[in-house]
């Protein structure tokens, strides 16, 4: 995709996005939350179509890896991402904005598109853990917070270090 100078974009993330991905979780996140370069390859190929980046003057700035899950299921912080086969849910597991990009919007335009895709799958629902003082953000995005009824899913919320809050967006 040629990218104008000036333009904001988003498309799916690749492989060669990587270091730009890992450069970004650097710059956003203390070391408690920092996923290796492994896992996130592995994540991408085990979800390729729910992956994305969004940048600003053809660099990458921003990025979401999500993947189509079962509302009420989570995954632990540097756990592998469990595609659902009949997925109801696509949870957003790591949204991240390069702190030079912040107040281009980068962050809600990825969310949009994760729900555009999301409503053409079929899902119904967008869900996620909100972690380092989120909380507001994602409720302006429309999501609310719900506990975890599954002891196991409760188990995996507690991975992330500080408070992480489960939350539900309904689409569509």
């Amino acid at each position: 995709m040629a990218v104008a100078a000036g333009a904001v974009f988003v498309r799916a993330m690749r492989a060669d996005d990587l270091d730009a991905v890992l450069a970004i979780q650097l710059a956003c996140y203390g070391a408690g939350f920092v996923e290796d370069g492994a896992l996130i390859a592995r994540r991408l190929a085990a979800a390729p179509e729910t992956g994305w980046v969004a940048g600003h003057e053809g660099t990458v700035r921003a990025y979401l890896a999500a993947y189509p899950s079962i509302a009420g299921k989570l995954t632990a912080l540097h756990g592998e991402f469990e595609v659902a086969p009949e997925a109801d849910a696509l949870y957003l597991h790591d949204l991240a904005v390069h702190p030079a990009a912040s107040g281009l919007g980068l962050g809600p335009q990825l969310v949009r598109h994760a729900w555009a895709h999301a409503v053409k799958a079929g899902w119904r629902q967008s869900t996620l853990v909100s972690v380092q003082a989120s909380v507001g953000f994602w409720e302006r995005q429309g999501y609310a917070a719900m506990q975890p009824a599954d002891p196991a899913q409760q188990a995996r919320l507690a991975t992330y270090p500080g408070t992480s809050v489960y939350m539900v967006r309904r689409l569509g």
